[in-house]
């Protein structure tokens, strides 16, 4: 053999040594960088929004300040939308995405999630006075939902007849429920929440649940260290109860006894 092509098989053996080892730290990178990069969706009320005064609020991102404080660094905020929560997560520009992220087998496919952290259903809701009691009397009516979410994915597999609308993020379709752009919305009881706070007349309520929710935190594959501590983060903040704090406060209700069993 050439003595050219041992070195060639050397070297790539060599680099394939050190690929295996390479692994994703992102723990790591937020240590050096000294900040922690979190993705929230702040039109996605009560999970995140923006006060009269331009400063975001709300259970995410009070959970998302919480991690920052006891990672021992400073909080910066990369807005998304519900459609580019992952995407930012895939090219880096975030660490974690803390924005009600649904656990749900497609999504396991690209991402990680820490243990779950809270829940969130996806139902049907609409003005009082409509009498809808099945998925067959949204048949001919515009439903509204979010673009990406799982309230999304989970209407669509079940709203035959039914024109869906979507919306980008979660204020939008807020306002066009309140302002009769579409009969009915398909999204969690905390939107709906906010769409009787900005519209008390007609009154608003759930129809119909579509299916439970676990969220968590949301990481890139391969981030075992970085997974590890959010874990620990989660169990740590059930344990004291300051995650259900955060819950109560913004959902008026405490988190299910078995969260822990949720993931």
């Amino acid at each position: 053999m050439k003595r050219r092509h041992i070195l060639t098989i050397t070297a790539l053996a060599v680099l394939g040594t050190f690929a295996g080892q390479a692994q994703a730290d992102t723990l790591a990178d937020i240590e050096a960088r000294k900040k922690v990069l979190i993705a929230l969706d702040l039109g996605s009320p009560p999970f995140g929004m923006i006060d009269a005064n331009m400063q975001p609020y709300g259970a995410d991102v009070e959970v998302a300040k919480l991690l920052a404080e006891q990672l021992g660094q400073p909080l910066e905020i990369v807005q998304v939308t519900s459609p580019n929560r992952i995407p930012y997560l895939q090219t880096s520009k975030a660490d974690a995405v803390i924005a009600s992220l649904s656990i749900t087998d497609e999504r396991k496919k690209v991402i990680d999630y820490s243990k779950a952290y809270g829940v969130i259903q996806s139902v049907i809701a609409a003005p009082a006075g409509q009498n809808i009691k099945s998925m067959a009397d949204l048949k001919d009516k515009r439903i509204g939902t979010t673009r990406g979410s799982v309230n999304d994915k989970e209407v669509t597999k079940v709203s035959d007849g039914a024109e869906i609308v979507r919306y980008d993020d979660d204020a939008t379709l807020v306002t066009a429920l309140v302002s009769g752009q579409v009969d009915v919305m398909a999204t969690s009881p905390q939107i709906m929440k906010a769409a009787i706070e900005r519209n008390p007349a007609p009154q608003f309520e759930v129809k119909l649940v579509l299916k439970v929710f676990p969220y968590a935190i949301g990481i890139r594959k391969g981030e075992d260290a970085l997974k590890q501590r959010l874990d620990k983060f989660v169990d740590e903040n059930l344990a004291n109860g300051k995650l259900n704090e955060i819950y109560k406060k913004y959902n008026g209700v405490d988190l299910p006894a078995d969260i822990a069993n949720l993931n």
